[in-house]
């Protein structure tokens, strides 16, 4: 007979309580157990000392007659400090799905052609007004000349009339 130290549910519907007992694993879950060594309220609060009860002394015999907890029954005797549970590690567990890559690769895709939208006008721009700048000062230059020559040429004509 297969010893199992599990979580057998009791309470009204919504409203769940479950008793803490040693049973045979072949047993149905709310169905015959050998004993109650213990209860467990997950509608308290989590640092509430009525959440879990357990009997350490009877889980400790149960133990080492063979039992085996299941894993929620293993976190609260590793609480209680009975037995120690290695901790389980699934680095996969926090990756997205493949759904959710695909709508981030198409989401930076679509906004590098966005940027690349911005980046060409204002690329196009930047050398049409070099160019406008570079045109505007011979333009500018040949004002100054232009000004310079007109105010020179009646000073050359009284000269010349002097």
């Amino acid at each position: 007979m297969a010893l199992a130290i599990r979580l057998a549910r009791g309470g009204a519907k919504k409203r769940p309580y479950y008793r803490i007992v040693v049973a045979d694993s072949r047993a149905a879950r709310d169905g015959r157990f050998l004993e109650k060594i213990g209860t467990y309220n997950p509608l308290l609060a989590k640092d509430s000392p009525e959440r879990v009860t357990l009997d350490t002394d009877r889980a400790k015999h149960w133990l080492s007659v063979g039992a085996q907890p299941s894993d929620r029954v293993a976190r609260f005797l590793d609480a209680a400090g009975v037995v120690t549970r290695a901790a389980k590690n699934n680095p996969n567990k926090g990756k997205p799905g493949e759904k959710a890559i695909e709508r981030a690769e198409a989401k930076a895709a679509k906004k590098a052609e966005l940027e690349a939208a911005l980046a060409a006008p204002a690329a196009e721009e930047a050398p049409a007004a070099e160019e406008a700048a570079v045109e505007e000062a011979p333009a500018a230059e040949a004002a100054v000349e232009e000004t310079a020559a007109a105010e020179e040429a009646p000073a050359a004509e009284e000269t010349a009339q002097a």
